[in-house]
């Protein structure tokens, strides 16, 4: 999917909202986990009742991999069946990888050959050669971490540099010419998103995405103003607020007003 796909696909859904599958097993309502497949059928519950309101997905992978094979398992049938329902939708999985080029290889032919998504996490901390076999797929992305939500952020992230720079800002400079605006775009925590003005500066056309709308505290009104670019340039995402909103049977039907909701608020905006 190029940058211009992504971006009819906001414009014909009015909407630049990102689904964050954090389907933490103990967290999902009672009656679905004396399923064969507990949190695949979470997962498939929330998607019905989301689709129409998002353009993208992101399981965090770190809720299926908790539960060995079986988990691994049902990350795949989730993205199996977007692919199927939904084949519109931007599937990222938030997985964080960052190693030496040939193992970086091996990982992207596992996300983008094996289990088909179109996009993939990456720290950027041990340089280009660790981001680079990401970026020799058609139509795939890398998401580098740039700025992201957590407080310990600062201990590395906000350093400053002997140029006056804050090392992520040297980040975003050095990795842009990596790839294009067609293949990488870049983390932010929305509860960061004062900075995102002088994040525009050095990539204003990359696409970012932003987590930490919600329960985290991020303010989308902040995030629009300092983000959007002539292309929207944003996937805003909310796990936590939209998925596990309501804990009982008719879950699926709260996640998707949540998800209208943030909508109707994107539309505005767009």
């Amino acid at each position: 999917m190029t940058a211009q796909q992504l971006y009819q696909q906001i414009l014909y859904k009015k909407s630049f909202l990102c689904v964050g599958l954090d389907s933490e097993l103990t967290k999902i309502p009672a009656h679905l986990r004396t399923e064969k497949y507990p949190i695949f059928a979470f997962n498939r519950a929330i998607v019905d009742a989301t689709a129409q309101y998002t353009v993208a997905y992101k399981p965090n992978l770190a809720f299926y991999e908790a539960q060995g094979v079986e988990g691994w398992q049902q990350l795949e049938q989730t993205v199996a069946y977007i692919r199927e329902k939904h084949p519109e939708i931007f599937i990222i999985a938030d997985a964080k990888r960052g190693d030496i080029g040939n193992t970086s290889k091996l990982y992207a032919e596992a996300f983008f050959n094996t289990m088909n998504v179109d996009a993939v996490t990456l720290s950027p901390y041990m340089g280009r050669d660790t981001v680079q076999p990401f970026l020799e797929y058609p139509g795939k992305w890398a998401v580098l971490l740039a700025l992201t939500s957590n407080p310990s952020s600062a201990d590395f992230e906000q350093l400053q540099l002997n140029t006056g720079r804050r090392l992520y800002e040297q980040v975003l400079d050095t990795s842009k010419s990596w790839g294009s605006t067609d293949n990488t775009m870049y983390v932010v925590g929305a509860t960061k998103a004062e900075m995102l003005r002088d994040i525009r500066a050095i990539v204003p056309h990359h696409f970012l995405l932003v987590p930490g709308v919600g329960e985290q505290g991020g303010s989308l009104h902040e995030v629009a103003r300092y983000g959007l670019n002539s292309r929207c340039g944003l996937l805003v995402n909310s796990s936590r607020g939209i998925i596990f909103a309501d804990g009982s049977e008719n879950f699926a039907n709260v996640a998707g007003e949540k998800a209208r909701e943030l909508q109707q608020q994107m539309a505005g905006y767009l």
